[in-house]
């Protein structure tokens, strides 16, 4: 409120409205190319891209892992993938790394990828529709 009692909208400290999830989805998602399953596959499976596994550890233990994927916990993926940080995977070898990130569903993954380009990683990209998507397209799945 302000001092005559008027109402004023929640700003996010840069003077702009908040945006709401789906809006901040659709501006994360135009930065970048997103990619489907099969497509995601063939990079992978050409060596030009890295999956990324980011599903919780009861997700993956419900449904599998994708063949090939490094799984890293959501919490942990920036210090994972930055190829200068102390606590990087050997996978992230280089800012030019194409990597695809993998939620249940297509949407933490958006988040992440964003993420990722704020590190310098600008191949980042997610699937679509995530694992479930993956899964859907008949693409390999390793439970057990």
């Amino acid at each position: 409120m302000n001092s005559e009692g008027v109402e004023l909208p929640v700003t996010s400290g840069t003077g702009q409205s908040p945006l709401g999830i789906d809006a901040l989805l659709e501006r994360v998602r135009g930065g970048y190319e997103r990619v489907g399953p099969r497509e995601a596959y063939e990079a992978a499976r050409a060596g030009d891209a890295l999956l990324v596994d980011i599903r919780y550890a009861a997700l993956r233990e419900r449904d599998g892992l994708i063949p090939g994927a490094l799984v890293v916990e959501r919490n942990e993926l920036e210090w994972r993938l930055d190829p200068r940080g102390s606590h990087r995977a050997p996978e992230a070898t280089g800012h030019d790394l194409r990597i695809v990130v993998v939620c249940n569903e297509g949407y933490a993954s958006s988040l992440a990828a964003e993420s990722l380009h704020r590190l310098g990683l600008h191949r980042a990209t997610d699937l679509v529709g995530g694992f479930q998507a993956w899964r859907g397209a008949g693409l390999p799945v390793v439970t057990g």
